[in-house]
């Protein structure tokens, strides 16, 4: 009996975490569009992407009408995640 419960045992602790990152992982995907607020690092129209304060990076769409920002310009940031990136949808300056 013993035989069966250890192996058993170790069986379960090794799948846990996967079924743990499974769970935790499958609402933050189904949200939708998210927002965050923070102050501009960097931003590039011709690399498309901005870079906030607190290390964040989003990337903005080929055709996307980019308000006039530079370093220390406090933004809010509306975006979607895709893939592991975070595709700006919306920027608001203020």
């Amino acid at each position: 009996m013993r035989k069966f419960i250890i192996p058993a045992f170790i069986a379960l602790l090794a799948a846990a975490p996967g079924a743990a990152f499974a769970a935790t992982a499958a609402p933050a995907a189904a949200t939708g569009e998210q927002t965050i607020a923070g102050t501009v690092k960097f931003f590039s129209t011709t690399a498309r992407s901005l870079e906030l304060a607190d290390g964040s990076w989003y990337y903005l769409p080929i055709r996307f009408k980019t308000p006039d920002l530079k370093a220390g310009d406090k933004v809010t940031v509306h975006w979607k995640m895709d893939g592991s990136a975070h595709d700006v949808t919306a920027i608001d300056v203020g």
